[in-house]
C-alpha cells in the first residue's frame, strides 16, 4: 500500500496546541449538559469490565463474572456492563461464567507490548477465540510504527482481522507512546484501513493512557473515515478513565464529534476496572463498591 497516498487522502493539519484548544472548547461548552444520572447509567452500560493483572486467578475471574451475572438482581433499574476483558488463558473461565449477552473481550497478540512474532500473535488470537472470546483487543506494533514501518503494521492488523473473521477486532494504538497528534491520527487511519472494527487508545500499562485530546483526534479520524468510505468504525478509550467526570468528558467528545449514533455499547466502550464502581456511586448517591 502507498501510505503517503493513504495519509494524503485523510489529511490532518492541527498542531498539538490546536488539538488541546479544540478539545477544551468542546468540554467547556458541553460537559455540564451531559453530567447527569442518565448519562452515568449509559456509560456504565458501555464498560468492558477489565482485569489484566499478572496475579489474576480463576477464582478472581469467576468472582467478577458472578458479580456481572447477578448485577440485575442487585440493581434492577440499571443496565449491565457490556463485556468482561481478560487475558487469553482466562477467556474460557469468563465465558463459562457469564450470561450469553455479556461479551468476553480478550487481549491478545503479545499484549501489552506487541513485541512478539506474528506467528505467535496469530496463534494466541485463534486460541483466545476458540476458548470463548467474542472480541479481540490487540496492540499496534508501536515500535515499528514509529520507525515508519507502516506496511508491517498494516499487514499484522489485516492478518489478525482475518483470524477474527466476524468477531470484532479492537486495535489499541497506545496513544501515550505515539505522543503527537499527527502520529495518533496516522495510526488511526492505518488501523482502520487494515480492518479494525474499533480503535482504542491505550493498554493502561504505561504512564500516559487515554486523554481527552486522543479522543478528539481519534473520533475525528473515525468521522472522516466514515464520510469517505461509508464504513463505521467504533471507539474505545481505555486506561486512565477511572472517574465519573473522566467518563463524561470522553462521552461528551464522542457525542459532539460523532453524534448520537455512537452513544451505545455496540459503538462506544470504556476499558475500565475502577470506573464501574465510581459510576455506581454517582448513580446511587452513596459510595458503592459492588465490582
Amino acid at each position: 500500500m502507498d501510505f503517503n497516498e493513504l495519509f494524503s487522502a485523510y489529511p490532518f493539519s492541527m498542531t498539538d496546541a490546536e488539538v488541546a484548544a479544540a478539545t477544551k472548547n468542546i468540554i467547556d461548552g458541553h460537559f455540564a449538559e451531559n453530567n447527569n444520572r442518565e448519562v452515568w447509567i449509559q456509560c456504565l452500560n458501555q464498560i468492558d469490565l477489565t482485569t489484566l493483572n499478572g496475579e489474576d486467578t480463576v477464582a478472581k475471574v469467576e468472582g467478577m463474572a458472578s458479580k456481572v451475572t447477578n448485577f440485575k438482581k442487585n440493581f434492577p433499574d440499571l443496565k449491565n456492563v457490556a463485556a468482561m476483558c481478560v487475558y487469553p488463558a482466562l477467556a474460557d473461565v469468563a465465558r463459562q461464567n457469564l450470561p450469553k449477552d455479556i461479551h468476553v473481550a480478550c487481549v491478545s497478540a503479545g499484549f501489552p507490548a506487541s513485541q512478539t512474532f506474528i506467528e505467535v500473535k496469530v496463534a494466541e488470537t485463534a486460541l483466545a477465540l476458540k476458548a470463548g472470546a467474542d472480541e479481540i483487543d490487540i496492540v499496534l506494533s508501536v515500535g515499528k510504527f514509529l520507525e515508519g514501518r507502516y506496511q508491517e503494521c498494516f499487514d499484522e492488523i489485516s492478518e489478525l482481522k482475518a483470524v477474527c473473521g466476524e468477531h470484532h477486532l479492537k486495535v489499541i494504538l497506545e496513544t501515550g507512546a505515539l505522543a503527537t497528534a499527527e502520529n495518533i491520527w496516522k495510526a488511526s487511519i492505518l488501523a482502520m484501513a487494515a480492518g479494525a472494527d474499533f480503535i482504542k487508545t491505550s493498554t493502561g500499562k504505561i504512564k500516559v493512557n487515554a486523554t481527552p485530546e486522543a479522543t478528539y483526534i481519534m473520533c475525528n479520524a473515525i468521522k472522516q473515515w466514515q464520510e469517505k468510505t461509508g464504513v463505521k468504525v467504533c471507539y474505545k478509550p481505555a486506561g486512565g478513565v477511572p472517574t465519573t467526570d473522566e467518563a463524561v468528558t470522553h462521552y461528551t467528545l464522542v457525542k459532539e464529534i460523532l453524534g448520537q449514533e455512537w452513544l451505545n455499547n455496540a459503538s462506544f466502550r470504556f476499558g475500565a476496572s475502577r470506573l464501574a464502581n465510581n459510576l455506581l456511586t454517582s448513580i446511587v448517591g452513596t459510595e458503592t463498591k459492588y465490582f
